[in-house]
């Protein structure tokens, strides 16, 4: 520190010394009880919130896992009930594989693509 912040901190503590006496002793302990109140608050708040934050979490690991864990078991079907589709039936409505469609569709590729394209244009128009 050179002089000047010397004497610049000399300065500002003589002033606090004489601001500090010459408060009136009611706004000195209400000064003392807001500080004591805030120090109190400020030193609680990190322990109250990790009491309440512990428990929540462990709560929600524990909902999680179980929602993870657990799976419905299968209900056997009554004569009465409908019974999911077969996969034959799952079959007719999607489009045959390559090896059982038509060899003479896959030939020409880039036809189909000039088609879709020029068919879009023709659209627009």
């Amino acid at each position: 520190m050179n002089s000047s912040d010397k004497q610049f901190e000399k300065r500002v503590r003589a002033l606090y010394q004489e601001a500090s006496q010459s408060i009136d002793p009611v706004t000195a302990g209400r000064l003392r009880a807001a500080r004591r109140t805030a120090l109190e608050a400020a030193t609680a708040s990190p322990h109250h919130r990790a009491r309440v934050l512990v428990p929540v979490g462990a709560l929600a690991a524990v909902a999680l896992a179980a929602l993870m864990i657990w799976q419905p078991s299968p209900r056997p079907h009554a004569e009465g009930e409908p019974t999911a589709m077969t996969e034959q039936q799952e079959n007719e409505y999607l489009p045959p594989g390559a090896d059982k469609a038509d060899p003479g569709l896959y030939q020409n590729l880039d036809f189909y693509s000039w088609l879709a394209a020029n068919d879009s244009s023709q659209a627009n128009r």
